[in-house]
């Protein structure tokens, strides 16, 4: 295998690990905000914990998106970079519409996360945990499409 396809994969991977953990935890944070109470500096401090959070994790989905276009595309641009796509490749799309869903899961909790900010209502908090187990769900199904390559 080509030395530069195997980086370019293991930083996809790297990305896309530290963006879910955001994913993955952001709604956790709401859930503690919710559950704060008339306590302002505690909601503060996870208003801030949230901020931090949520760039974090758009500038990892970032560097995650990029590396997926050279993954994608790069047999295009350099010479002898293998193509990660053959034929069919309907599981790529599959995959691709999945990961547009956590992105509007991703920017749905950001959203959450500056109403809460400017003083407005959550949810429950049980609504919100049942909110935060999506993705792992959203997740297994991804994983299980490029593992498996099924169509």
């Amino acid at each position: 295998m080509y030395p530069a396809y195997l980086w370019v994969k293991s930083f996809h991977i790297l990305f896309v690990v530290a963006w879910m953990s955001a994913v993955f935890y952001l709604p956790r944070i709401l859930v503690n905000i919710a559950e704060a109470g008339g306590q302002p500096q505690v909601h503060e401090r996870l208003v801030l914990m949230g901020r931090r959070l949520y760039r974090f994790g758009h500038n990892m989905f970032g560097l995650a998106f990029v590396a997926g276009l050279v993954l994608w595309l790069g047999h295009r641009v350099i010479d002898g970079f293998p193509t990660m796509v053959g034929s069919p490749a309907g599981w790529l799309h599959a995959k691709l519409a999945l990961v547009v869903l956590l992105v509007v899961y991703y920017v749905l909790t950001g959203r959450w996360l500056k109403n809460a900010a400017a003083g407005k209502p959550l949810a429950s908090s049980r609504a919100l945990r049942v909110f935060n187990e999506l993705p792992v769900l959203v997740l297994l199904v991804i994983v299980w499409l490029v593992l498996a390559k099924p169509f």
